[in-house]
């Protein structure tokens, strides 16, 4: 038992570095001209940049990792990452050869982060949507590709787990609605109030131990099922992360 919660500590540890099957971070930007001309956006020599201080003494430009980047076009662009740095700024090519660059702005701790990027003569300005509407995470098609990989990944899991602890094939059944409810709750609530994703997957391993215990009374003790959520969950997250990877990089 200490060796699973120490296994456990050592994936919550890692776990916001590379859980790619919950909602990533995301800052969407729309441009608005004060200029007479109105250059199209060059996706190749445009970057997001990253700041560790107010002053931008520590920049590190976003880069592609995975589903980590910044696409642009049609008069937006839209940069997700898997942790954002607290300061940003932006430096946006046009297909007029000119290059501006934005005064640096602060994220807060909200999932999706909307601005208004006002294209001057000679620089950019960022400013934050003043009241950004809150989308669903539902109106994604991403989320339900996510949650069917999760559910499939861990029914699978759970199979396995049965036979190995010679349980009844029902208990599968408590396994996938504890899965939706646990998503319906995380993606649909915490995920607007909790910044931290390692506090979303304990909640989820808690919710799901205590639904497949309640729905399968007779079939799994508390403990088991208990177990039985925290196998599922690590392994979805991992070989999820890795499926993920593999599909972003295409």
């Amino acid at each position: 038992m200490k060796r699973i919660f120490s296994l456990l500590a050592i994936f919550l540890v890692s776990l916001p570095t590379w859980a790619e099957v919950s909602p990533l971070p995301e800052i969407q930007f729309n441009f608005i001209y004060n200029t007479e001309a109105k250059p199209l956006i060059a996706p190749a020599g445009s970057e997001l940049v990253g700041c560790k201080d107010r002053l931008c003494m520590q920049a590190t430009p976003l880069g592609v990792y995975g589903s980590q980047r910044m696409n642009c076009g049609g008069g937006t662009c839209q940069a997700t990452a898997y942790e954002f740095e607290p300061y940003c700024r932006l430096i946006i090519s046009f297909e007029d050869d000119s290059t501006r660059v934005s005064n640096i702005f602060e994220l807060d701790n909200q999932l999706i982060h909307k601005f208004n990027v006002y294209v001057n003569q000679d620089n950019l300005s960022v400013q934050p949507v003043d009241t950004p509407p809150q989308e669903s995470l539902w109106a994604r098609p991403q989320a339900w590709g996510a949650l069917l990989l999760i559910l499939t990944l861990e029914l699978l899991c759970a199979a396995a787990f049965i036979l190995y602890t010679k349980k009844r094939f029902t208990i599968l059944y408590g396994v996938a609605i504890a899965n939706v409810i646990t998503a319906l709750i995380t993606w649909g609530f915490l995920v607007h109030h909790v910044a931290q994703s390692a506090l979303w997957w304990l909640f989820g391993v808690v919710l799901e131990a205590l639904l497949i215990r309640l729905i399968n009374r007779k079939d799994i003790t508390l403990k088991d099922a208990g177990l039985l959520s925290i196998v599922t969950n690590v392994t979805s997250y991992t070989l999820g992360m890795i499926i993920s990877f593999m599909i972003a990089q295409m």
